[in-house]
């Protein structure tokens, strides 16, 4: 290993890119990024060595473009800027990521409350001693609530104390993808030999993707095994429990909930308070506590509502010379506006669907599991979601008493759909034509100037 000095000139440099980045791009700065060292500038190329190899990954994949940025205002000249990792950390080696894993996403940051504390204690075991403790490990809830969090924590709980552990992170939809394109190819047994031969844990998020695919369930049913059976780690993760998954083979719903199975619900006040709190100074912000406050009463349904809320105060307060008070909240989230006015009804919504798809009210409300009944369903729970003002509690008493995590899934799998179905994305436009286009805008002159400077900027 080659050890580098700083040299003057690359430490005034990245102290100056430091400035700038705060200043345009406050919500990506975290606080470790104080912890970089600058080693060298040489030949256009300024060198920042992380702390541990998961930050270069991280920093060479999401930040890049941005560090280049600020390095080329910081010297007005056409610098660029590249990572290493020196330390005595985890290699990485053996990790073999198909998602990015986030630094912050360790234990120490995440906030456990009573609606979470299974869930963090069982990946704490399990990180602790793999294939022993509670496998396979199933976590569920709805989305946004820290599922992919305590994936990503556990994964660098490993690298950490594991280094020669081999693990695969992955989405259920790459595993489809790979499987398929392994077919095509002909290359099916090299995929069966990384998948069941050389992997020591398997972290599959969104397994519930599975639903409806034959023969990726037929693939996945043999590599669970063959990885159970030689004491392998499988973690996974979904929107709903196992019973619960649609379109699933009964042999895959009972070997999911054969280990432990942990939920995730909506964190409560307190908890909300203490994770808008820990993300803040994540970010190197510390909030006063009733802006705090504010934000925890205001956004109550999951964890990304929260940090979706500081994102965009912190881009109002770069507008308003990083000033943070409750004023300030208010404006930057909403509340100093006037309300739009939701001219579609949810009765509307309905009666174009159940029309639509030729089904009955009845049959939305009953607890029928059909795709020919579920679609519909949940394609009403979406254009409500989005058309109307009403909760998502308020949305799932529309169809029979459903509560507001079948609301965030059928939400969510409305826009799954989407992404892949283009005779569904038509018909779904061909249904949102027929809603009224003008939702209502805010009265003339009710902004404040603020909230001008704040529009006028494109935030």
């Amino acid at each position: 290993m080659v050890t580098m000095t700083a040299d003057p000139h690359s430490q005034a440099v990245w102290a100056d890119m430091l400035v700038y980045l705060r200043q345009f791009h406050a919500p990506m700065v975290r606080q470790w990024f104080t912890d970089l060292k600058p080693l060298q500038l040489a030949a256009g190329v300024l060198t920042l060595r992380c702390g541990t190899a998961i930050q270069q990954t991280y920093l060479t994949m999401k930040c890049r473009d941005v560090f280049n940025e600020a390095a080329q205002r910081a010297t007005g000249k056409l610098i660029s800027v590249t990572f290493v990792c020196e330390g005595t950390g985890a290699s990485g080696q053996n990790l073999y990521p198909e998602v990015i894993l986030c630094p912050d996403y360790i234990f120490d940051n995440f906030v456990v409350g009573p609606t979470n504390e299974l869930a963090c204690a069982s990946c704490m075991a399990v990180a602790r001693r793999p294939g022993k403790n509670y496998n396979p490990l199933f976590l569920y809830g709805a989305a946004g609530l820290g599922k992919t969090h305590l994936l990503q924590a556990t994964c660098q709980e490993l690298v950490n104390h594991q280094p020669d552990a081999r693990i695969l992170y992955i989405s259920c939809e790459h595993f489809i993808n790979h499987f398929m394109e392994s077919v095509k190819s002909g290359d099916l047994s090299q995929f069966r030999d990384l998948y069941r031969h050389h992997v020591d844990v398997l972290v599959v998020d969104d397994i519930h993707f599975l639903g409806g695919r034959e023969r990726s369930q037929e693939e996945f049913f043999h590599t669970f095994n063959a990885l159970f059976q030689q004491g392998r780690q499988i973690i996974l993760s979904s929107d709903s429990p196992p019973v619960e998954i649609q379109e699933i083979e009964e042999r895959l719903v009972s070997r999911f909930a054969s280990g432990m199975l942990a939920r995730l619900e909506r964190p409560s006040f307190e908890t909300r308070l203490l994770i808008v709190q820990k993300k803040s100074r994540l970010r190197g912000v510390v909030l006063p506590d009733d802006v705090a406050a504010y934000i925890a009463r205001r956004f109550e349904n999951n964890i990304r509502e929260l940090e979706g809320a500081l994102t965009k105060l912190q881009g109002y307060a770069m507008l308003n010379g990083g000033k943070y008070d409750l004023d300030i909240a208010k404006v930057a989230l909403g509340d100093m506006l006037p309300p739009m006015e939701r001219a579609v009804s949810i009765q509307r919504i309905i009666g174009h669907v159940t029309a639509f798809y030729n089904v009955r009210l009845q049959d939305l409300q009953s607890k029928r599991r059909h795709r020919s009944v579920t679609l519909p369903r949940q394609v009403c729970m979406y254009l409500a979601r989005k058309y109307t003002s009403h909760s998502l509690e308020e949305i799932g008493g529309f169809f029979g008493g459903r509560d507001h995590t079948t609301v965030m899934h059928a939400v969510r799998a409305v826009k799954d759909l989407c992404r892949f179905d283009t005779v569904f994305t038509g018909q779904l436009e061909q249904l949102e034509a027929k809603l009224p286009a003008e939702l209502g805008r805010p009265a003339a002159g009710a902004t404040s100037a603020a909230s001008r400077n704040y529009a006028a900027a494109g935030r």
